[in-house]
């Protein structure tokens, strides 16, 4: 599972300085078929970062034949943000699918760290849900239950967060590919009254 409260893929827009820009930014990303990565930080920096990723992992699968793992691509977002920690603001969670290890995710905070994690949360949101994420995580979820921990969590945060967005944006990876979904903002899931 993955939950990332910073964009439109999952709650907060893209910011100019202090005034957020966009309220439904997609800063969900693609970087190989069954991988996509959830940028926080700077737009610019973790666009960046992942256009080079995905140049690589392109370059790795012509030169291997091989689809890249979600483990090369995490550590390739490692080598980028660590030697790069001091010029760039880019947090990062890196999820997929491979072949041999199935579904993973890989937390890359700012400075480059890289972790694999049963779950992982980042964005400017995330602060207020550490707590119900650690409360609610069970493994082995169903996928229906993962979207619904992925979109309680998001909501919850977008709620505290004055600089979360409009929209949740998901995305489940298997070995069958991506697929994606979108909970627009009048349809958020509520757990106060009205």
């Amino acid at each position: 599972a993955v939950v990332s409260t910073q964009s439109g893929h999952y709650g907060r827009g893209t910011s100019t300085g202090t005034y957020v820009a966009n309220r439904v930014t997609d800063k969900l990303t693609q970087v190989s078929d069954k991988i996509y990565c959830c940028r926080s930080g700077s737009a610019a920096d973790t666009q960046a970062i992942a256009d080079y990723v995905k140049f690589y992992l392109d370059l790795h699968e012509n030169e291997t034949n091989e689809e890249p793992s979600v483990e090369i691509a995490s550590k390739m977002f490692q080598l980028l943000c660590y030697n790069n920690r001091d010029h760039l603001s880019a947090s990062i969670i890196c999820a997929g699918w491979d072949k041999v290890k199935g579904g993973q995710v890989y937390c890359l905070p700012l400075g480059g760290m890289c972790v694999r994690m049963p779950f992982a949360i980042g964005g400017s949101g995330s602060t207020y849900i550490y707590g119900h994420c650690d409360n609610t995580y069970k493994e082995g979820m169903s996928e229906e239950e993962c979207l619904k921990f992925v979109s309680d969590a998001v909501a919850l945060a977008m709620h505290r967060d004055g600089s979360s967005g409009g929209m949740i944006r998901l995305a489940v990876l298997t070995k069958d590919g991506c697929k994606r979904m979108n909970i627009p903002g009048n349809q958020l899931p509520t757990f106060w009254s009205k």
